[in-house]
């Protein structure tokens, strides 16, 4: 299993690689939002971030852009976020990530009223990104969402866009998958209908109630009934801490929580 840890993009990527290198990660996952880590500040940093990845032994894992609006009911709206995932895309190509994560879009606003009509919108936008990341040889992982993006939460939401997508990959998200069922059968679902399409998994916790990123055994996700069903479906690959404090003690400890589940016997 390779551990990671997500950069917060608010500061510099050099110093967040360096930070989460010496707390004994095996990867970053960056996420590609202004200010320090939209792509065209990554791209201008592109040969240091590979010099500091080679000499600190790591490896990346890039998560394109969060707030963009793909589902959009305007149109200028949607190419506009498409311009910037596709312009991550080839950013993310020349850094040879892992994999790639991408979030759907998210059905919200009016867009409530026509959910039909914008999930019809996000299905072309997200054909165009996996198009794309296909030609660029990058591994594509789409995240299931929270319950009110209105789109992708449920397993039974995956079946026609990994049939259709046959490159296209999932991305376990064990806090997401809580909000929508806080006994985690939910979590457990994911797991036993698409234990070959599992290309990526984010670990945190939270109450049930929001989506609030905690350490891990601070919530009430069940990750011992996560981390067995996991193992039991044979997912040995990429793991990240989405763990969001000040204090980064807590991210460490999170992984050694973790770690040592998927380790018991």
């Amino acid at each position: 299993m390779l551990y990671g840890a997500m950069n917060f993009p608010i500061r510099p990527v050099l110093g967040e690689l360096e930070e989460i290198s010496a707390l004994g990660f095996d990867y970053l996952e960056l996420t590609m939002d202004p200010p320090q880590a939209h792509y065209s500040v990554i791209q201008e940093q592109k040969e240091e971030i590979l010099k500091s990845v080679k000499r600190l032994d790591m490896s990346l894992v890039c998560h394109l852009p969060t707030f963009v609006y793909t589902a959009d009911l305007t149109e200028s709206l949607r190419r506009a976020s498409v311009k910037e995932m596709l312009g991550s895309l080839e950013v993310a190509a020349g850094l040879e990530p892992l994999k790639v994560v991408i979030h759907p879009g998210y059905i919200m606003g009016l867009s409530t009223f026509v959910p039909e009509q914008a999930k019809q919108y996000a299905m072309e936008s997200l054909e165009t990104i996996v198009e794309r990341a296909h030609q660029l040889g990058l591994c594509l992982c789409v995240e299931n969402m929270f319950p009110r993006s209105k789109w992708l939460v449920n397993p039974e939401d995956f079946v026609e866009i990994l049939e259709r997508f046959p490159t296209l990959n999932l991305t376990l998200d064990t806090g997401h998958a809580h909000l929508s069922d806080p006994e985690d059968r939910t979590c457990v679902e994911f797991i036993e209908k698409f234990p070959d399409r599992i290309g990526h998994v984010h670990t945190n916790d939270n109450l049930g109630d929001e989506d609030t990123h905690l350490p891990i055994g601070v919530g009430s996700v069940d990750f011992p009934k996560i981390t067995k069903a996991l193992k039991e479906a044979g997912y040995n690959d990429t793991v990240t801490l989405e763990v969001f404090s000040r204090d980064r003690d807590y991210l460490k400890m999170s992984w050694q929580k973790l770690k040592a589940m998927f380790e018991s016997p």
